[in-house]
């Protein structure tokens, strides 16, 4: 399924880092695939981070004048409005519970990894299964791969009750185990 249609199917939070990237760069050309440079240019993002230039951009093979432009611009605009100068530090449960407050009334069960680094600041929130009423059938490798592919030092696991009973399910128990 190509990454657009996984979008509007599933949801943004469905794509990975790669197909994020082949949806902005929209397509390839007769020497490199749109998907090629996608993962070209998250290997400069994972080596460079946010201060990537537009020459290295536009060295990748594929990449013109036009996309590398239109990419460095969306790197500044999200710099300028939606990454925090300060990532948040989680040193106790309360900060947790207040960076996970977004699956609070939430009428089904989400999973969430937060990924910190090894300063315990916030790399990423992400909800990586979304349940039914009262259940999530999460596996280990979804766990392990957002907190692989963020690099991350430590993780910290959470998932909302949507009955608001505080005590674990059978399942839950069942995934701490895993």
């Amino acid at each position: 399924m190509m990454p657009r249609e996984k979008l509007i199917k599933f949801g943004v939070n469905n794509l990975n880092d790669v197909e994020l990237l082949h949806l902005i760069i929209g397509s390839g050309n007769q020497q490199v695939s749109a998907e090629e440079i996608s993962k070209q240019i998250l290997k400069l993002l994972k080596d460079k981070g946010s201060s990537v230039t537009y020459s290295e951009l536009s060295n990748i093979k594929g990449m013109g004048a036009a996309k590398t432009s239109e990419i460095i611009a969306l790197f500044e605009l999200g710099k300028r409005f939606l990454m925090p100068a300060d990532r948040p530090v989680i040193a106790n449960t309360d900060d947790a519970v207040r960076e996970l407050g977004n699956i609070r009334d939430k009428k089904q069960e989400y999973f969430v990894v937060l990924t910190l680094d090894g300063a315990n600041r916030l790399i990423s929130n992400t909800v990586v299964f979304q349940g039914t009423l009262n259940q999530s059938l999460i596996h280990p490798r979804e766990i392990f791969a957002k907190a692989i592919e963020d690099r991350a030092a430590n993780i910290i696991v959470a998932h909302n009750h949507p009955s608001d009973s505080v005590e674990p399910s059978a399942e839950d128990i069942e995934v701490t185990s895993k």
